[in-house]
């Protein structure tokens, strides 16, 4: 059995474990500003084909998302269980990114056909790597505020590259391939393939896996699906995280639209991503110091009220209004920013919850409902974006007629604030206090000391 692990972590581990988000983000910050303006406007999609593709092809992550948390959960080998797949999930996502980006010369019928396939396996592919990746925060260490800490860094990291994507993304795409812009995507996505491959790597080499199961642990995948739906921390964080995730989704994808269609700056575009993500990572990094003055819990309801706000007070901007645009957006980055590492910080206590419920532990059962409920948050959003958009007549590359004008504000606006105050209501419906998590952890150790202790005293399984 690996050590406890409630030992502080050094700064090279903690720089480590977020190189593994940065490297994530090269895909997912890809996905959620570029990925519906792609198929729509270089791809040639319709945008509503583009948002029922999005939402029925998240039925596939309700199967692949909990057996990688199972396969990964069973997996064993000396250099542990989740860091394995950081190196033998390289090749499938490098290939998966170029793939979905390329523009096959078919008919329509056959580019969606092809759009299907690519886009399905980029999800599988994010899976096969994102859920382990996940899945060792439970396991690097078990202390809550080292966590917390923990995944602050991580999504610095992550914010920080997806910050660095938003901005050069465009420039590459530009850069690689002039009036040719499918060519652009290939070649950009190409070159994020092999700096994620390094990222990826650094974190196999930085991170140690200290935390295992119960010794004498033998469960079934169907146990481990009955012990996440007993877990009321778990249910209720997995709606939550669905939720803010449509929130995010919605602004982020929305945003290209609104600039390009709306405002008529598309050149802005960039830019303006680039500072919403930068305070996300300023928010990110204040996280570890609010946990120390006020618990997880009232912090989200806090800051999600916040969101909700700011985000009405968006739709009364004009469109000339530039400086005011940027000034919202940095302050609903600064509130979202800690939703990340609170999120996924508690997402490792519900796995120590269920642990102490049960006897038995499955963390990366319980990351994958992390993985799915992202991707399914950002599908409901894209399908959403794509169902409003084609029903008021959205073309692509054309002046849009004022109906459609309005749904995109709507999308970048209102929309987001009613799904952030449906997210704070269901805040109050989490039961792990900070208090409550500190009694299940003793309990944990206790029962790890009083296991050691009976092995001891018969080490032959012999009264």
């Amino acid at each position: 059995m690996f050590a406890q692990g409630s030992n502080k972590l050094s700064l090279q581990e903690k720089l480590g474990y977020a190189c593994g988000d940065i490297a994530s983000n090269f895909y997912w910050r890809v996905f959620d500003v570029f990925l519906f303006i792609f198929y729509t406007d270089v791809f040639g999609l319709p945008a509503a084909t583009v948002g029922t593709m999005m939402l029925v092809t998240r039925v596939i992550d309700a199967v692949s998302d909990p057996a990688m948390g199972a396969l990964a959960d069973r997996t064993s080998t000396r250099f542990g269980k989740f860091r394995p797949y950081l190196i033998w999930g390289i090749i499938p996502i490098a290939a998966a990114g170029v793939l979905t980006f390329t523009v096959p010369d078919l008919n329509d019928s056959g580019k969606v056909i092809w759009a299907y396939l690519t886009y399905i396996f980029m999800m599988l592919a994010y899976t096969f790597i994102n859920v382990p990746y996940g899945a060792l925060l439970g396991v690097i260490t078990s202390d809550s505020q080292e966590r917390t800490t923990l995944t602050s860094f991580r999504f610095i990291g992550a914010f920080s590259g997806g910050s660095l994507v938003a901005f050069m993304t465009p420039e590459l795409v530009n850069w690689f391939g002039g009036d040719n812009a499918q060519q652009g995507w290939q070649y950009t996505m190409a070159l994020y393939g092999a700096i994620a491959a390094i990222l990826f790597s650094i974190t196999f080499f930085t991170v140690k896996e200290r935390i295992a199961p119960p010794e004498n642990q033998q469960t079934t995948v169907a146990t481990d699906i009955k012990d996440l739906f007993a877990n009321k921390p778990w249910c209720v964080l997995f709606v939550l995280a669905l939720v803010i995730m449509v929130t995010i989704s919605l602004r982020a994808s929305s945003g290209t639209f609104y600039f390009k269609y709306y405002v008529g700056e598309e050149s802005l575009i960039g830019s303006f991503t680039t500072v919403y993500l930068l305070a996300l990572a300023a928010g990110a990094a204040l996280t570890p110091v609010m946990t120390k003055f006020m618990d997880k819990k009232p912090l989200l309801l806090l800051l999600m009220t916040i969101v909700a706000i700011l985000s009405l007070a968006f739709y009364f901007v004009p469109k000339d209004q530039i400086v005011l645009m940027f000034v919202l957006q940095a302050l609903i980055g600064l509130a979202l920013g800690p939703k990340s590492p609170l999120v996924f910080s508690m997402y490792a206590d519900t796995a120590d919850y269920s642990e102490w419920q049960t006897g038995r532990r499955a963390t990366a059962m319980v990351f994958s409902a992390a993985a799915f409920a992202q991707k399914l948050g950002g599908a409901i959003a894209g399908a959403t974006i794509g169902w409003i958009l084609a029903s008021l007549g959205y073309q692509a590359n054309v002046v849009q007629t004022a109906s459609s004008e309005s749904g995109i504000v709507l999308l970048m606006t209102i929309i987001p604030a009613i799904f952030a105050f449906i997210a704070v209501a269901i805040v109050n419906f989490y039961p792990l206090s900070s208090q409550e998590l500190t009694r299940v952890q003793q309990a944990l150790e206790q029962r790890k000391k009083d296991f050691v202790n009976a092995k001891e005293m018969c080490p032959h399984g012999k009264g």
